[in-house]
């Protein structure tokens, strides 16, 4: 029987690791084999290959349209990236099958990626996945599939004038209760650039002015915004990334920020030119005021593949190249709890994107102490001021040596 016959039928693909799938660029060739053992001499037809790329998205909604009857209307959409066939064996012209001795058998197969690829995704309402998949077929026999996964990364270059650019940013409130005017919140953040990669520490520059007649709490978070676009109609889901959250802040104070450490955990790229799955990143600060919603400040960030190079370009600032250089950085061992789920840190709708206070970190506690202030400052220590007038004059006492003498 065929079956007692094929012992082994896989797809191997270089590069690739025993646990994981194999990582690929777009526009790269992708290589690999495909593997057949056989116990015995075997009669066997054609093989054949496929490679197939595709984005995709589905989700349902219930609505009601009365008082008793209710549907549900479903959402779904497609779009395919990659589609490549081959054929690694072929039945003979006489259309009669190819027979194969006993023994381990390998049929190599290289194909072209597309220049442009989204990135790999797995998400609540859609996805991006890339595969192989191979199809032995057997005279008087179902057909033998093999199929084996692998995995694309959009490379996304933070050392560009658009994402070496300062994101900044002012927001105010009047805090209110029971129409009476508590006073006023403002908050200006500031970071040095708008491109990130994972493992970088996003250094915030804050001022939080406090003017009302009670203590508020400043926080700061990264927030995952996944998109999923069809006919016409988007659904979102939100999650923190990470947050940090700093001490109260008594009323009638000011809190400033010199570079707050907020490090990224490993996630994701963004995937901004999918056109029916979007997946994007912001730095959100806010100040937690009690009896009022929140006042929130948003910055945009982008989380890209290509890091700063070591010594920046001359449109990066000092302390971007600062916050690459941090290597030591990775060798704190992170937390092993997730970060808390949006919905959890959300107050209430009319607080839309708000942030709830997460729990103070011991590793943020360590990056903000004396030690790491006193590396900021010997490291950006600035130059001596320049002067035309000489600090150490020659003395009037010294008689100047003559040359020729």
């Amino acid at each position: 029987m065929i079956f007692d016959r094929l012992k082994r039928f896989s797809i191997v693909l270089e590069g690739s690791e025993r646990d994981g799938p194999a990582a690929f660029s777009p526009g790269q060739a992708v290589s690999g084999r495909v593997v057949l053992e056989l116990a015995a001499a075997a009669r066997l037809g054609a093989l054949r290959l496929r490679a197939l790329g595709a984005a995709r998205v589905h989700w349902t909604e219930s609505r009601s349209a009365g008082s008793s009857t209710a549907y549900t209307q479903s959402y779904s959409d497609q779009v395919e990236f990659l589609n490549h066939r081959d054929t690694l064996m072929a039945p003979p012209d006489n259309g009669e099958a190819t027979v194969l001795q006993a023994g381990r058998h390998e049929f190599p197969f290289t194909f072209q990626l597309p220049e442009t690829l989204a990135t790999s995704f797995e998400g609540k309402h859609g996805s991006v996945r890339y595969w192989v998949k191979a199809k032995l077929h057997r005279p008087w026999s179902t057909v033998k599939k093999a199929k084996k996964e692998f995995t694309v990364i959009e490379p996304i270059d933070i050392n560009t004038p658009a994402l070496l650019a300062p994101q900044a940013g002012a927001k105010e409130k009047l805090a209110r209760a029971w129409y009476c005017n508590r006073g006023q919140v403002s908050v200006t953040a500031k970071i040095d650039r708008k491109g990130y990669t994972p493992g970088e520490v996003i250094p915030i520059f804050a001022e939080i002015d406090n003017c009302t007649s009670r203590a508020v709490v400043p926080k700061a978070a990264i927030i995952q915004t996944q998109t999923f676009i069809a006919r016409g109609t988007k659904k979102q889901k939100k999650s923190v990334v990470t947050s940090i959250t700093g001490d109260p802040i008594p009323a009638g104070k000011r809190e400033v920020w010199h570079g707050r450490a907020l490090k990224i955990p490993p996630v994701g790229p963004s995937i901004l030119q999918c056109r029916i799955i979007q997946v994007e990143y912001s730095l959100k600060v806010c100040v937690d005021i009690p009896g009022t919603s929140k006042l929130l400040l948003e910055l945009p960030l982008v989380i890209g593949t290509i890091p700063l190079h070591p010594f920046g370009s001359r449109t990066s600032s000092v302390s971007s190249q600062y916050s690459v250089n941090l290597d030591w950085l990775s060798t704190i061992p992170e937390q092993l709890e997730a970060p808390p789920e949006y919905s959890a840190v959300v107050s209430s709708p009319e607080a839309e994107q708000s942030l709830a206070p997460p729990c103070r970190s011991e590793l943020w506690d360590i990056l903000e102490g004396p030690f790491f202030t006193y590396i900021q400052e010997f490291r950006f220590r600035p130059p001596p001021l320049y002067s035309e007038v000489d600090p150490n004059p020659t003395s009037d006492a010294i008689r100047p040596r003559c040359m020729t003498c």
